[in-house]
């Protein structure tokens, strides 16, 4: 046999796309070719393969070789594909049964001495073999990443040697089994009682997280705003199954750990105001995944929220709306989940006193002006709670907790219970949760009687709210009454979600 194929994965976003590795032994002078648009770490596979194949006792052949990455418009990128075209050339030179490669996926890097390397993209891999019906052959290293899919036919090898024992014996001998054990920790050390005074944000906190629903929180340096955050992340439930493989494929895509311990829990990512609209939502010239997209399921904290480039907070704007963004470039389009949840905190002006009565601010006009106008209307418009913390006094910041520790992780468990009762309310009503409700679907999920709307149509006129403003009013006051287990929304849930979205500080920020 002078023709081979063999079936491999690209990685296009987080999807694993089926790559075909032709490979064809020709006369003439010698030499070693990759074609289909392969970028320099795919051309430099050459040097590896042939070192591996040779450095593993199995000849290379001395012919002209001819190696094809079908489809050719798809960029290649990676050394996922080395031992794919490894096991081509081995193919194609007779050394390994053309029946060991049927129905049989290959990912892995090679190194000189003919080892197998741990590649990304292992648990979209993995999901696109199993829909595919194939088995796939992956390295050894990526053993943990392999326990997290439910799949049998996933094999394991550490070097091209064992490659060649599978193919040829059906099994790689000194392989190190890898256990299917699920369980998993969740950690939920954080304590909403450990923060001094602030009834009214832990209320919203609880809110927020029962509805998946954007919050800004403002005020003075040390209220408690970045410790809030941190409970919220800790109130949500913990992922699905489903949920749970979405987030693995990010992380497997982008090369961030992945575990059994971590699986199921929500992620949380907290870039540094300095961070550009392409580390946010992603781009540059291979489309990598942004913040936003490894938030996905999760919650995006955005401290010093007013600290952060315009452009790159109003990039955030259509991956809120729709829970995903598409990157465009000449050849492809890319399209990754941002289904987070946006928590962000702020100063309510440059040196962070303006709302502390027992502080003198600064600041003049003008520089809080300046600090105040990054926030764009149409930003702002999206955050569906706005809650103004006051500073602390010294009574409340060195009053001790009242509550004993049983007490208080008895309280936490309550807490999470409720959030928890409440969502389930929500997904059995609708099958989502109420921040991404549809206009449409308000009008059946979320019905007000008329002197609701009354009431509303009245606080519209006065704050000149938008109507995306009022939608969200509206969706948080169905998640307060949720919240409460009743079944209609009442007036005092109405005016608790307009309380929640028009603070003062907000106010100032749209005079500005």
């Amino acid at each position: 046999m002078s023709l081979a194929v063999v079936t491999s994965r690209a990685l296009l976003g987080i999807e694993a796309v089926e790559v075909t590795v032709e490979t064809h032994l020709s006369n003439g002078l010698p030499g070693f070719a990759i074609v289909g648009m392969p970028e320099t770490a795919v051309r430099e596979s050459k040097e590896r393969v042939r070192s591996a194949i040779l450095n593993s006792g199995l000849a290379f052949p001395e012919r002209r070789i001819t190696v094809n990455l079908a489809p050719a418009d798809l960029p290649k990128t990676g050394g996922q594909y080395d031992l794919a075209i490894a096991a081509s050339i081995l193919l194609a030179s007779n050394q390994i049964p053309a029946q060991a490669l049927q129905q049989r996926e290959l990912m892995g890097e090679l190194a000189l001495n003919g080892e197998v390397r741990a590649v990304r993209g292992v648990v979209a891999a993995i999901v696109a073999a199993k829909a595919a019906d194939n088995s796939i052959v992956l390295p050894a290293a990526n053993s943990e990443e392999r326990n997290l899919v439910a799949y049998e036919r996933v094999e394991s090898v550490s070097s091209l040697l064992s490659f060649v024992a599978l193919s040829r014996m059906g099994r790689a001998e000194g392989e190190p089994t890898c256990s299917s054990s699920t369980e998993v920790e969740v950690n939920d050390d954080s304590r909403f009682l450990n923060i001094k005074g602030q009834l009214l944000a832990k209320r919203a906190i609880q809110i927020a997280a029962a509805g998946r629903h954007a919050v800004l929180l403002v005020g003075p340096p040390g209220c408690g705003k970045t410790m809030l955050a941190q409970n919220l992340t800790a109130l949500l439930p913990a992922l699905s199954d489903s949920e749970a493989m979405e987030v693995a494929a990010i992380r497997s895509v982008t090369g961030l750990p992945v575990g059994q311990k971590s699986l199921k829990q929500r992620p949380i990512r907290s870039p540094h105001h300095s961070a550009t609209h392409v580390a946010l939502v992603g781009g540059g010239a291979k489309a990598n995944p942004g913040e936003v997209t490894l938030a996905h399921r999760g919650v995006l904290f955005l401290d010093e929220f007013s600290e952060f480039k315009p452009s790159a907070l109003d990039a955030l704007r259509e991956p809120m709306e729709v829970g995903e963004i598409t990157l465009s470039r000449a050849n492809y389009r890319v399209r990754y989940p941002a289904d987070f949840q946006l928590v962000a905190a702020m100063n309510p002006c440059p040196c962070g006193y303006a709302s502390d009565p027992r502080r003198e601010c600064r600041c003049s006009a003008e520089r809080v002006s300046r600090y105040l106008g990054k926030l764009s209307g149409p930003l702002l418009d999206r955050m569906d709670l706005s809650i103004e913390l006051p500073g602390l006094t010294q009574a409340e910041l060195l009053q001790q907790n009242p509550i004993g520790e049983e007490e208080n992780a008895q309280w936490w468990f309550d807490a999470k219970q409720r959030v928890q009762e409440c969502q389930q309310r929500q997904l059995e009503r609708a099958c989502k949760l109420n921040s991404a409700l549809s206009s449409n679907e308000l009008e059946i999920h979320c019905r007000l009687n008329l002197s609701l709307r009354k009431l509303l149509a009245s606080t519209m006129e006065q704050l000149c709210l938008s109507a995306r403003s009022v939608h969200r009013i509206i969706k948080v006051a169905r998640t307060i009454a949720d919240f409460a287990a009743r079944k209609d929304i009442g007036r005092e849930d109405l005016l608790e979600a307009i309380s929640l979205r028009r603070s003062d500080c907000l106010q100032r920020i749209a005079k500005h």
